[in-house]
């Protein structure tokens, strides 16, 4: 597997994601079309102009999903069980159409499943920067990984 198994995690691991996504105007209409949301700051380029932000931003929840796709490739692929949770998730600055974004990732904390003994808990933190290195996202998740004890007895 890919993706890091509860034993590979250790506190204070960090994990540079280096595949990028740029985010298109499609992308962003679909996911509010998918999820119907109509916001007009997302939608309405007239509406948008004369926000601050001086023209439409990319739907917070498209930046959050595709933050946590990027990571799947080191972090889970074929190694997590659930995701448990997420907090703290904040939005410093927006993101726009033709912005790229990279992940990077933090172990937090990890112990033992008390219910599942094939299984680890691990709170991780991200982070999404775009092409010039700026903060777009920050969030925490928690998550139950496999444990590899688990797979070889």
């Amino acid at each position: 597997m890919a993706g890091k198994y509860f034993e590979e995690l250790e506190i204070g691991m960090r994990i540079e994601h280096p595949t990028g996504r740029t985010i298109t105007e499609a992308d962003n209409v679909l996911f509010c079309a998918l999820t119907m949301n109509p916001q007009p700051l997302h939608l309405d380029e007239h509406f948008a102009a004369q926000t601050p932000f001086g023209t439409r931003i990319v739907n917070g929840l498209l930046t959050l999903s595709l933050a946590v796709g990027l990571t799947v490739p080191e972090l889970t692929a074929g190694t997590i069980i659930a995701n448990i949770g997420y907090d703290n998730i904040r939005h410093p600055r927006p993101v726009f159409h033709g912005d790229t974004l990279y992940v990077t990732s933090e172990v937090l904390d990890k112990r033992e499943s008390r219910s599942r003994p094939e299984a680890g808990i691990v709170q991780l933190r991200h982070a999404g920067r775009n092409q010039r290195g700026e903060v777009v996202i920050e969030f925490e998740r928690t998550a139950l990984f496999k444990r590899k004890a688990a797979i070889t007895s």
